[in-house]
């Protein structure tokens, strides 16, 4: 048994390659072997978000406070509020944050496929977070 306890683990900043906005990352688990998934708490403060991205094995949210953005490639732009399980299959591209107006926090579980859990792509536009 490994329980991580509160506070031991440092929260970090997002970085601006990979995020618009203020984003804070608090790690939650990591992959112990022979198992790959790994967990994070992630908030966004109002307009962050992320850049476009995919997981090579999928990705599951957990929105746990405020209220949020999710969007997949070609598809609308999708409020997201605590309580919504939101699931990204292998391979699909999306984004997600916080609305303009809104802080928002989700959990983020997703598993690494040769040590790799995520492709980041290119940043998302103003116009693509407005559903323009």
């Amino acid at each position: 048994m490994d329980i991580k306890r509160v506070g031991s683990q440092f929260s970090g900043k997002g970085p601006a390659e990979y995020f618009t906005g203020t984003v804070r990352i608090d790690p939650l688990f990591d992959p112990q072997a022979p198992a790959r998934t790994f967990g994070a708490s992630v908030t966004f403060e109002p307009g962050a978000r992320t850049a476009w991205h995919t997981h090579p094995l999928g990705q599951t949210l957990i929105i746990t406070a405020g209220c949020g953005l999710a969007q997949r490639w070609g598809g609308p732009v999708e409020e997201i509020r605590p309580g919504d399980v939101v699931w990204f299959p292998p391979g699909e591209k999306h984004w997600h944050g916080g609305t303009a107006t809104t802080a928002m926090t989700h959990i983020a579980i997703l598993e690494q496929l040769d040590g790799k859990g995520v492709d980041w792509l290119e940043k998302v536009t103003d116009e693509q977070y407005q559903g323009r």
